[in-house]
């Protein structure tokens, strides 16, 4: 399998985890249940699932008041962005064997 795909499967996965996590924590909202903590939702983010909380949090309506989600989940996403276009078009190569 090339790498390319393996990072493919990755990123819908970790996206998909992300935007029914938001779904998850949003239904605990209304219920008044335990909460999984905003950091857990940042960290899902930042490990590759950016598109997949940003959708959430907007198809369920959930943590559109936090300014720090509102502003920071789309920074995660741009500067992820960032990376992959410097790794992709950089001086340099990365090669994984």
């Amino acid at each position: 399998m090339r790498v390319y795909t393996v990072i493919a499967i990755y990123l819908a996965i970790i996206n998909l985890i992300g935007f029914v996590v938001m779904g998850i924590d949003k239904n605990r909202a209304k219920k008044r249940a335990f909460r999984i903590p905003e950091a857990t939702l940042f960290t899902m983010a930042i490990i590759g699932g950016s598109i997949g909380t940003i959708l959430g949090m907007h198809i369920f309506r959930h943590k559109t008041r936090h300014w720090y989600f509102l502003y920071g989940m789309p920074v995660i996403l741009i500067l992820q962005i960032i990376i992959v276009i410097v790794l992709v078009m950089g001086p340099f190569r990365i090669s994984i064997i």
